[in-house]
């Protein structure tokens, strides 16, 4: 059963720092293009970042490039979104998810597996 379990959200000031992590169980998660997505309320959900199962080739969505890093431990079977910067804006449940394509990012109905997602909540 495929499994993905997402963990690092909380409350933080905005500036401030987060690593969120994707962790897979009952797959090889290396096998895969992994995506981190985001809900707001009342928004639709939205790619974030997404890497390549191959040769880690990258997508970050414009309203975080410069400030997220999307990253993979293989022998960990772990995903990390690292978020620096934040702000306000970036609060929302992010899920993480596996897909087609690194270039899919924007598709979110090309993605499976979700996990439950973790709550990120930038307010001073």
């Amino acid at each position: 059963q495929l499994q993905l379990v997402e963990s690092g959200g909380g409350l933080v000031q905005p500036g401030g720092s987060l690593r969120l992590s994707c962790a897979a169980s009952g797959f090889t998660l290396g096998y895969y293009a992994i995506g981190w997505f985001r809900q707001a309320p009342g928004k639709e959900r939205e790619g974030v970042s997404c890497i390549s199962s191959s040769d880690n080739s990258t997508y970050y969505a414009d309203s975080v490039k410069g400030r997220f890093t999307i990253s993979r431990d293989n022998a960990k079977n772990t995903v990390y979104l690292q978020m620096n910067s934040l702000k306000p804006e970036d609060t929302a449940v992010y899920y993480c998810a596996t897909g087609p394509s690194v270039w899919m990012c924007k598709y979110t109905t090309m993605w499976g597996s979700w996990g439950q997602g973790t709550q990120v909540t930038v307010s001073s």
